[in-house]
Protein backbone atom coordinates (compact mmCIF):
# COMPACT_ATOMS: atom_id res chain seq x y z
CA UNK A 1 0.00 0.00 0.00
CA UNK A 2 1.13 3.06 -0.86
CA UNK A 3 1.21 6.39 0.45
CA UNK A 4 0.14 9.56 -1.19
CA UNK A 5 1.61 13.28 -1.41
CA UNK A 6 -1.71 14.94 0.12
CA UNK A 7 -2.08 11.97 2.70
CA UNK A 8 1.21 12.74 3.93
CA UNK A 9 0.03 15.42 5.13
CA UNK A 10 -1.98 14.31 8.19
CA UNK A 11 1.55 12.00 9.26
CA UNK A 12 4.21 15.42 10.00
CA UNK A 13 6.33 12.88 11.80
CA UNK A 14 6.42 10.38 9.12
CA UNK A 15 7.02 13.22 6.72
CA UNK A 16 9.90 14.58 8.48
CA UNK A 17 11.97 11.08 8.67
CA UNK A 18 14.97 11.16 6.53
CA UNK A 19 17.42 8.50 5.68
CA UNK A 20 20.49 8.97 7.77
CA UNK A 21 23.66 10.46 5.82
CA UNK A 22 25.63 7.63 7.34
CA UNK A 23 23.42 5.08 5.26
CA UNK A 24 23.25 7.16 2.19
CA UNK A 25 27.39 7.66 1.71
CA UNK A 26 27.80 4.09 2.37
CA UNK A 27 25.32 3.39 -0.05
CA UNK A 28 26.81 5.71 -2.71
CA UNK A 29 30.19 4.32 -1.86
CA UNK A 30 29.16 0.78 -2.29
CA UNK A 31 27.56 1.95 -5.75
CA UNK A 32 30.49 3.84 -6.78
CA UNK A 33 32.90 0.27 -5.56
CA UNK A 34 30.97 -1.52 -7.98
CA UNK A 35 30.80 0.66 -10.75
CA UNK A 36 34.36 0.85 -10.50
CA UNK A 37 35.06 -2.78 -10.22
CA UNK A 38 33.43 -3.10 -13.79
CA UNK A 39 34.97 -0.68 -14.78
CA UNK A 40 38.70 -2.43 -13.90
CA UNK A 41 37.72 -5.54 -15.99
CA UNK A 42 38.13 -3.66 -18.91
CA UNK A 43 41.28 -2.22 -18.01
CA UNK A 44 44.16 -3.59 -20.47
CA UNK A 45 46.81 -6.13 -18.41
CA UNK A 46 49.98 -7.32 -19.34
CA UNK A 47 50.38 -10.75 -18.94
CA UNK A 48 53.37 -12.54 -17.04
CA UNK A 49 55.09 -15.95 -16.38
CA UNK A 50 56.80 -15.48 -13.39
CA UNK A 51 60.16 -17.11 -12.21
CA UNK A 52 62.79 -17.11 -9.77
CA UNK A 53 66.29 -17.57 -10.29
CA UNK A 54 70.15 -16.77 -10.03
CA UNK A 55 72.36 -14.37 -11.49
CA UNK A 56 75.13 -16.52 -13.55
CA UNK A 57 77.64 -16.54 -15.95
CA UNK A 58 77.05 -16.95 -19.36
CA UNK A 59 80.09 -18.56 -20.87
CA UNK A 60 80.61 -21.99 -18.31
CA UNK A 61 84.24 -21.12 -18.06
CA UNK A 62 83.41 -18.25 -16.49
CA UNK A 63 81.67 -19.85 -13.59
CA UNK A 64 83.09 -21.63 -10.06
CA UNK A 65 85.63 -24.28 -11.26
CA UNK A 66 86.63 -26.54 -8.76
CA UNK A 67 90.95 -27.18 -7.90
CA UNK A 68 91.50 -30.91 -7.47
CA UNK A 69 94.10 -33.21 -7.00
CA UNK A 70 95.64 -34.93 -9.81
CA UNK A 71 97.66 -37.44 -8.03
CA UNK A 72 97.07 -39.55 -4.21
CA UNK A 73 98.83 -38.48 -1.49
CA UNK A 74 98.94 -35.98 0.78
CA UNK A 75 98.52 -32.01 1.25
CA UNK A 76 101.62 -30.63 1.98
CA UNK A 77 101.16 -26.90 1.85
CA UNK A 78 98.89 -24.57 0.71
CA UNK A 79 100.21 -21.30 -1.65
CA UNK A 80 97.71 -19.04 -1.30
CA UNK A 81 94.65 -17.75 1.29
CA UNK A 82 90.83 -17.41 1.21
CA UNK A 83 89.93 -14.29 -1.27
CA UNK A 84 93.10 -14.09 -2.79
CA UNK A 85 93.70 -13.42 -6.14
CA UNK A 86 95.61 -15.40 -8.40
CA UNK A 87 96.68 -16.08 -12.05
CA UNK A 88 96.65 -18.68 -14.50
CA UNK A 89 99.34 -21.13 -13.69
CA UNK A 90 100.10 -19.50 -10.06
CA UNK A 91 100.61 -22.77 -7.33
CA UNK A 92 97.84 -23.24 -5.31
CA UNK A 93 98.83 -26.49 -3.28
CA UNK A 94 101.70 -28.95 -3.11
CA UNK A 95 100.52 -32.73 -2.61
CA UNK A 96 103.56 -35.42 -1.66
CA UNK A 97 103.62 -38.83 -1.85
CA UNK A 98 103.25 -40.92 0.94
CA UNK A 99 106.69 -42.15 0.07
CA UNK A 100 108.87 -39.99 0.20
CA UNK A 101 111.31 -42.25 -1.96
CA UNK A 102 109.22 -42.77 -4.59
CA UNK A 103 110.59 -40.76 -7.10
CA UNK A 104 113.97 -41.89 -6.26
CA UNK A 105 113.01 -45.41 -7.09
CA UNK A 106 111.21 -44.65 -10.11
CA UNK A 107 114.30 -42.99 -11.62
CA UNK A 108 116.59 -45.73 -10.66
CA UNK A 109 113.76 -48.57 -12.32
CA UNK A 110 113.68 -46.44 -15.56
CA UNK A 111 117.59 -46.30 -15.89
CA UNK A 112 117.55 -49.83 -15.65
CA UNK A 113 115.17 -50.72 -18.16
CA UNK A 114 116.89 -48.22 -20.26
CA UNK A 115 119.83 -50.62 -19.61
CA UNK A 116 118.27 -53.56 -20.78
CA UNK A 117 116.74 -51.90 -23.67
CA UNK A 118 120.37 -51.10 -24.89
CA UNK A 119 121.43 -54.81 -24.24
CA UNK A 120 118.08 -56.02 -25.94
CA UNK A 121 118.92 -53.82 -29.33
CA UNK A 122 122.64 -54.73 -29.48
CA UNK A 123 121.70 -58.54 -29.02
CA UNK A 124 119.05 -58.14 -31.73
CA UNK A 125 121.70 -56.06 -34.16
CA UNK A 126 124.21 -59.65 -33.82
CA UNK A 127 121.14 -61.65 -34.23
CA UNK A 128 120.35 -59.97 -37.42
CA UNK A 129 124.12 -60.61 -38.70
CA UNK A 130 123.65 -64.02 -37.55
CA UNK A 131 120.29 -64.56 -39.98
CA UNK A 132 121.94 -62.71 -43.05
CA UNK A 133 125.47 -64.85 -42.91
CA UNK A 134 123.23 -68.08 -42.17
CA UNK A 135 121.05 -67.49 -45.44
CA UNK A 136 124.05 -67.12 -47.73
CA UNK A 137 125.54 -70.70 -45.94
CA UNK A 138 122.17 -72.13 -46.55
CA UNK A 139 122.05 -71.28 -50.12
CA UNK A 140 125.22 -72.11 -50.87
CA UNK A 141 124.42 -75.81 -49.04
CA UNK A 142 126.77 -75.06 -46.59
CA UNK A 143 124.38 -74.40 -43.44
CA UNK A 144 121.47 -76.46 -42.36
CA UNK A 145 118.00 -74.94 -42.71
CA UNK A 146 117.30 -75.67 -39.05
CA UNK A 147 120.01 -73.19 -38.06
CA UNK A 148 118.86 -70.56 -40.37
CA UNK A 149 115.52 -71.28 -39.07
CA UNK A 150 117.49 -70.78 -34.94
CA UNK A 151 118.97 -67.32 -36.19
CA UNK A 152 115.58 -66.18 -37.00
CA UNK A 153 113.68 -67.37 -34.04
CA UNK A 154 116.41 -65.57 -31.56
CA UNK A 155 115.53 -61.99 -33.52
CA UNK A 156 112.15 -62.69 -33.38
CA UNK A 157 112.68 -63.01 -29.32
CA UNK A 158 114.72 -60.10 -29.11
CA UNK A 159 112.04 -57.95 -30.80
CA UNK A 160 109.56 -59.00 -28.36
CA UNK A 161 111.89 -58.24 -25.45
CA UNK A 162 112.60 -54.91 -26.44
CA UNK A 163 108.68 -53.97 -26.96
CA UNK A 164 108.25 -55.34 -23.45
CA UNK A 165 110.91 -53.59 -22.10
CA UNK A 166 109.88 -50.19 -24.13
CA UNK A 167 106.18 -51.07 -22.37
CA UNK A 168 107.66 -50.56 -18.89
CA UNK A 169 109.68 -47.30 -19.48
CA UNK A 170 106.41 -46.23 -20.87
CA UNK A 171 104.63 -46.72 -17.73
CA UNK A 172 107.52 -45.68 -15.59
CA UNK A 173 107.13 -42.18 -17.87
CA UNK A 174 103.49 -41.83 -17.16
CA UNK A 175 104.09 -42.63 -13.28
CA UNK A 176 106.58 -39.65 -13.24
CA UNK A 177 104.77 -37.32 -15.17
CA UNK A 178 101.73 -38.03 -12.36
CA UNK A 179 103.95 -36.97 -9.34
CA UNK A 180 105.84 -34.34 -10.77
CA UNK A 181 101.73 -32.57 -10.90
CA UNK A 182 102.17 -32.54 -7.36
CA UNK A 183 101.79 -29.01 -7.32
CA UNK A 184 98.57 -28.01 -8.39
CA UNK A 185 97.97 -24.75 -10.20
CA UNK A 186 95.27 -22.41 -10.68
CA UNK A 187 93.50 -23.17 -14.26
CA UNK A 188 92.26 -19.61 -14.85
CA UNK A 189 92.60 -16.07 -13.51
CA UNK A 190 90.20 -15.47 -10.52
CA UNK A 191 89.75 -15.09 -6.84
CA UNK A 192 90.12 -18.38 -4.20
CA UNK A 193 86.22 -18.86 -2.83
CA UNK A 194 87.39 -21.54 -0.62
CA UNK A 195 89.87 -23.53 0.75
CA UNK A 196 89.21 -27.36 1.56
CA UNK A 197 91.36 -26.95 5.08
CA UNK A 198 90.21 -30.07 6.25
CA UNK A 199 92.56 -31.80 3.59
CA UNK A 200 95.53 -30.42 5.22
CA UNK A 201 97.74 -33.27 6.10
CA UNK A 202 95.39 -35.71 5.70
CA UNK A 203 95.44 -38.54 2.93
CA UNK A 204 93.61 -37.79 -0.14
CA UNK A 205 92.51 -39.51 -3.45
CA UNK A 206 93.07 -38.24 -7.19
CA UNK A 207 89.90 -36.04 -7.80
CA UNK A 208 89.64 -34.87 -4.49
CA UNK A 209 88.68 -31.15 -4.08
CA UNK A 210 90.85 -28.61 -2.64
CA UNK A 211 89.95 -25.34 -3.75
CA UNK A 212 87.11 -22.93 -5.49
CA UNK A 213 88.12 -20.47 -8.08
CA UNK A 214 85.50 -17.96 -9.34
CA UNK A 215 86.64 -15.61 -11.90
CA UNK A 216 85.94 -11.82 -11.10
CA UNK A 217 85.44 -10.42 -14.68
CA UNK A 218 82.25 -11.83 -16.11
CA UNK A 219 79.69 -11.84 -19.17
CA UNK A 220 76.87 -12.11 -16.41
CA UNK A 221 73.17 -13.49 -17.03
CA UNK A 222 70.48 -14.83 -15.16
CA UNK A 223 68.63 -18.43 -14.80
CA UNK A 224 64.94 -18.04 -14.16
CA UNK A 225 62.81 -21.37 -13.42
CA UNK A 226 59.38 -20.97 -14.48
CA UNK A 227 55.98 -23.63 -14.25
CA UNK A 228 55.61 -25.66 -17.71
CA UNK A 229 52.32 -24.11 -17.63
CA UNK A 230 53.84 -20.67 -18.70
CA UNK A 231 56.02 -22.50 -21.18
CA UNK A 232 54.35 -21.97 -24.66
CA UNK A 233 54.17 -18.10 -23.88
CA UNK A 234 57.86 -17.89 -23.47
CA UNK A 235 60.16 -17.55 -27.12
CA UNK A 236 63.84 -16.22 -27.67
CA UNK A 237 63.71 -12.35 -27.65
CA UNK A 238 60.61 -12.09 -24.97
CA UNK A 239 60.84 -8.95 -22.66
CA UNK A 240 61.98 -9.83 -19.28
CA UNK A 241 61.91 -7.22 -15.97
CA UNK A 242 64.38 -8.59 -13.14
CA UNK A 243 64.37 -7.57 -9.78
CA UNK A 244 67.41 -7.83 -8.52
CA UNK A 245 68.21 -9.29 -4.35
CA UNK A 246 68.90 -6.02 -2.32
CA UNK A 247 67.60 -3.59 -4.77
CA UNK A 248 64.38 -1.84 -3.39
CA UNK A 249 61.87 -2.42 -6.45
CA UNK A 250 57.70 -1.48 -6.84
CA UNK A 251 56.17 -2.30 -9.51
CA UNK A 252 52.32 -4.00 -10.98
CA UNK A 253 53.44 -6.74 -13.15
CA UNK A 254 50.48 -5.79 -15.55
CA UNK A 255 51.70 -2.20 -15.92
CA UNK A 256 55.07 -2.26 -16.42
CA UNK A 257 54.71 1.41 -17.08
CA UNK A 258 54.57 2.02 -13.31
CA UNK A 259 57.59 0.50 -11.99
CA UNK A 260 60.56 1.21 -10.04
CA UNK A 261 63.76 -0.23 -9.17
CA UNK A 262 63.57 -2.80 -11.59
CA UNK A 263 65.69 -3.58 -14.49
CA UNK A 264 65.00 -5.11 -18.40
CA UNK A 265 65.82 -8.03 -20.25
CA UNK A 266 65.06 -10.29 -23.13
CA UNK A 267 65.00 -14.25 -23.10
CA UNK A 268 68.01 -15.61 -24.57
CA UNK A 269 67.07 -19.43 -24.46
CA UNK A 270 64.61 -21.83 -23.16
CA UNK A 271 65.89 -25.62 -22.29
CA UNK A 272 64.23 -27.66 -24.05
CA UNK A 273 63.40 -30.11 -21.01
CA UNK A 274 62.39 -29.52 -17.10
CA UNK A 275 63.98 -30.15 -14.06
CA UNK A 276 62.95 -33.01 -12.14
CA UNK A 277 60.28 -30.34 -10.32
CA UNK A 278 58.91 -29.67 -13.52
CA UNK A 279 60.24 -26.02 -13.92
CA UNK A 280 62.19 -25.49 -17.63
CA UNK A 281 65.37 -23.17 -17.09
CA UNK A 282 65.15 -19.90 -18.92
CA UNK A 283 68.43 -17.91 -19.75
CA UNK A 284 67.77 -14.24 -19.96
CA UNK A 285 70.48 -11.78 -20.89
CA UNK A 286 70.80 -7.96 -20.72
CA UNK A 287 68.57 -6.14 -23.66
CA UNK A 288 70.07 -3.89 -25.88
CA UNK A 289 69.26 -0.22 -25.34
CA UNK A 290 67.98 -0.13 -22.18
CA UNK A 291 69.50 1.16 -18.64
CA UNK A 292 72.61 -1.43 -17.79
CA UNK A 293 71.99 -3.99 -15.20
CA UNK A 294 73.91 -2.53 -11.60
CA UNK A 295 77.55 -2.88 -11.14
CA UNK A 296 79.20 -6.44 -10.94
CA UNK A 297 80.46 -5.52 -7.09
CA UNK A 298 76.22 -4.84 -5.93
CA UNK A 299 74.91 -8.14 -8.04
CA UNK A 300 77.58 -11.36 -8.46
CA UNK A 301 76.68 -15.03 -9.48
CA UNK A 302 74.97 -16.70 -7.01
CA UNK A 303 72.49 -13.56 -6.37
CA UNK A 304 68.67 -14.12 -6.43
CA UNK A 305 66.79 -12.98 -9.16
CA UNK A 306 62.93 -12.38 -9.26
CA UNK A 307 61.61 -12.08 -12.82
CA UNK A 308 58.29 -10.97 -14.39
CA UNK A 309 58.42 -12.34 -18.53
CA UNK A 310 55.96 -10.35 -20.42
CA UNK A 311 53.11 -11.63 -23.11
CA UNK A 312 50.26 -10.53 -24.40
CA UNK A 313 48.25 -7.51 -23.65
CA UNK A 314 44.47 -8.64 -22.30
CA UNK A 315 42.16 -6.93 -20.10
CA UNK A 316 41.79 -7.45 -16.36
CA UNK A 317 38.10 -9.72 -16.67
CA UNK A 318 40.04 -11.73 -18.92
CA UNK A 319 43.27 -12.37 -16.68
CA UNK A 320 40.95 -12.98 -13.52
CA UNK A 321 38.97 -15.63 -15.70
CA UNK A 322 42.25 -17.27 -17.07
CA UNK A 323 43.96 -17.44 -13.39
CA UNK A 324 40.43 -18.83 -12.08
CA UNK A 325 40.33 -21.87 -14.40
CA UNK A 326 44.14 -22.33 -14.78
CA UNK A 327 44.34 -21.91 -18.19
CA UNK A 328 47.85 -21.02 -19.74
CA UNK A 329 48.82 -17.94 -20.94
CA UNK A 330 48.41 -18.26 -24.73
CA UNK A 331 45.27 -20.25 -23.89
CA UNK A 332 43.20 -19.11 -26.95
CA UNK A 333 45.02 -17.19 -29.06
CA UNK A 334 46.60 -19.84 -30.71
CA UNK A 335 43.27 -20.70 -32.37
CA UNK A 336 43.29 -17.14 -33.01
CA UNK A 337 46.07 -16.99 -34.71
CA UNK A 338 45.74 -19.80 -36.84
CA UNK A 339 42.49 -18.28 -37.95
CA UNK A 340 44.52 -14.84 -39.00
CA UNK A 341 46.92 -17.50 -40.58
CA UNK A 342 43.90 -19.47 -42.62
CA UNK A 343 42.29 -16.12 -43.60
CA UNK A 344 45.55 -14.33 -44.83
CA UNK A 345 46.14 -17.59 -46.69
CA UNK A 346 43.02 -17.36 -47.73
CA UNK A 347 42.90 -13.68 -49.03
CA UNK A 348 46.52 -14.83 -50.72
CA UNK A 349 44.79 -17.60 -52.53
CA UNK A 350 42.03 -15.04 -53.79
CA UNK A 351 44.52 -12.53 -54.73
CA UNK A 352 46.48 -14.51 -56.85
CA UNK A 353 43.40 -15.97 -58.75
CA UNK A 354 41.85 -12.61 -59.20
CA UNK A 355 45.60 -11.26 -60.60
CA UNK A 356 45.63 -14.96 -63.03
CA UNK A 357 42.24 -14.36 -64.52
CA UNK A 358 43.20 -10.13 -65.04
CA UNK A 359 45.99 -11.69 -66.51
CA UNK A 360 43.66 -14.11 -68.43
CA UNK A 361 41.28 -11.67 -69.41
CA UNK A 362 44.04 -8.67 -71.01
CA UNK A 363 45.95 -11.72 -73.09
CA UNK A 364 42.16 -12.81 -74.42
CA UNK A 365 41.66 -9.07 -74.77
CA UNK A 366 44.99 -8.52 -76.91
CA UNK A 367 44.78 -11.33 -79.03
CA UNK A 368 41.27 -9.93 -80.05
CA UNK A 369 42.47 -7.12 -81.10
CA UNK A 370 45.17 -8.54 -82.72
CA UNK A 371 42.98 -10.91 -84.75
CA UNK A 372 40.92 -7.68 -85.48
CA UNK A 373 44.04 -5.78 -86.83
CA UNK A 374 44.81 -8.50 -89.22
CA UNK A 375 41.72 -8.95 -90.15
CA UNK A 376 41.18 -5.31 -91.08
CA UNK A 377 44.75 -5.46 -92.97
CA UNK A 378 43.99 -8.77 -95.12
CA UNK A 379 40.35 -7.27 -95.94
CA UNK A 380 41.80 -3.92 -96.72
CA UNK A 381 44.53 -5.50 -99.38
CA UNK A 382 41.41 -7.32 -101.60
CA UNK A 383 40.03 -4.80 -101.78
CA UNK A 384 43.55 -2.55 -103.11
CA UNK A 385 43.52 -6.12 -105.25
CA UNK A 386 40.29 -6.13 -106.70
CA UNK A 387 40.36 -1.89 -107.29
CA UNK A 388 43.15 -2.48 -109.61
CA UNK A 389 41.97 -4.95 -111.86
CA UNK A 390 38.82 -2.81 -112.70
CA UNK A 391 40.45 0.43 -113.43
CA UNK A 392 43.96 -0.19 -115.27
CA UNK A 393 46.72 1.87 -115.73
CA UNK A 394 46.68 4.74 -118.30
CA UNK A 395 47.77 3.03 -122.01
CA UNK A 396 51.21 4.26 -123.88
CA UNK A 397 50.21 6.40 -126.80
CA UNK A 398 50.96 5.05 -130.42
CA UNK A 399 51.72 7.09 -133.04
CA UNK A 400 49.49 7.67 -135.89
CA UNK A 401 50.68 6.28 -138.91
Amino acid sequence: MTIEAAQLRHFRSLASLRPPRAAVVVAWLILLGILLMVAILFVPWRQTAQGRGQVIALDPDERPQQVSSLVEGRVDRFFVRDGQLVKAGQPIVRVVDVDPDFLERLAAEKAQIEAQISAIEQSRSVAAIDVGRTRQLYAEGLAARRDYEQTQIKVADANAKLAEARAKLKQIEVQQRRQSAQVVTAPRDGRIQSLNAGAGGALISAGTVLAMIAPEQIERAVELYVNGRDIPLVDHGRPVRLEFEGFPAFQFSGWPAFAAGIYDGQVRSVDPTPRADGLFRVLVEPRPGKPAWPERRFVRQGSKVLGWIQGNNVTVGYELWRQLNDFPLNFGQDQVAQKEDAEAGKSSIEKKRSDHAHHDRCGSAALVRDGSRRSGAGRGAEQRRRSGGDHPGPQRPTDAG
